[in-house]
Order: C-alpha cells, then sequence, then structure tokens
C-alpha cells in the first residue's frame, strides 16, 4: 500500500488533490491529509510516507519551515511542493532542496499525477 501525505491548510484543494489521486492511480493508496503542517510533522513518523505534498504558504508553520524541521529516520519521500505561488523566487528556492523532486502549481492534473506515480510510464 502506497501512503501519501498531503498538507495545505485549503480543504477545497486537498479534496481536489485526493479525488484526483484516488481516481487515477491504479495502486492501492492511502492518503493522510494535514490542515496544518504542525500536525504533520507530530504524525508522519508514524505514517512512513512514500509520497508527500506540501503547501507552502499557511498559516503557524509554512512549508518553508516544515522542509527545514522534517528530517526522516529510514527512507525518505518524495516530496513535492504544491502551491498556487508562481513567483520564480520559490520555484527556485524549493529546487536547493535535494529532497524536493519538483515544485507543482495548483491545481494538481492528472499528467503530474500520471508522472509522479508512474502511471504515464507503464502505459
Amino acid at each position: 500500500m502506497v501512503k501519501i501525505v498531503l498538507i495545505d491548510d485549503d480543504p477545497i484543494s486537498i479534496f481536489v488533490t485526493e479525488k484526483l489521486i484516488h481516481k487515477n492511480v491504479r495502486m492501492p493508496c492511502k492518503i493522510f491529509s494535514f490542515d496544518n503542517a504542525l500536525d504533520a510533522l507530530r504524525d508522519i513518523k508514524n505514517i512512513k510516507p512514500q509520497y508527500l505534498f506540501v503547501d507552502l504558504n499557511m498559516p503557524d508553520m509554512s512549508g518553508w519551515d516544515f522542509l527545514e524541521r522534517f528530517c526522516p529516520k529510514n527512507r525518505e519521500p518524495e516530496i513535492y511542493i504544491l502551491s498556487s505561488s508562481i513567483d520564480q523566487r520559490d520555484i527556485n528556492r524549493a529546487n536547493q532542496y535535494d529532497q524536493v523532486k519538483k515544485f507543482l502549481s495548483k491545481p494538481l492534473i492528472k499528467h503530474y499525477v500520471n508522472m509522479i506515480f508512474g502511471e504515464e510510464r507503464q502505459a
């Protein structure tokens, strides 16, 4: 079972992302959604996700703060920034993190889901 963590303070974005993943990913998966990075940081060590989608602009703890504090013990999940920001500075900053695979603009689209979860490579 593939474990996916979504961290976003926008419930509509979480809803859309969950539906898109469930509709387009063929392998069994379980999605854990968090509306704030603090709760995600607290619980993520028990989840041990393979994939992590993080929004940048959130109250209390930003996505950047989360990335600075997130230190997985064993294997690292693939981390994707999923943000409404189109600021090139944010994209450049995201590329400075080795653990960040890609910066994606909201909303998540089918093409990116297929790319991330390998559906395009299997077709």
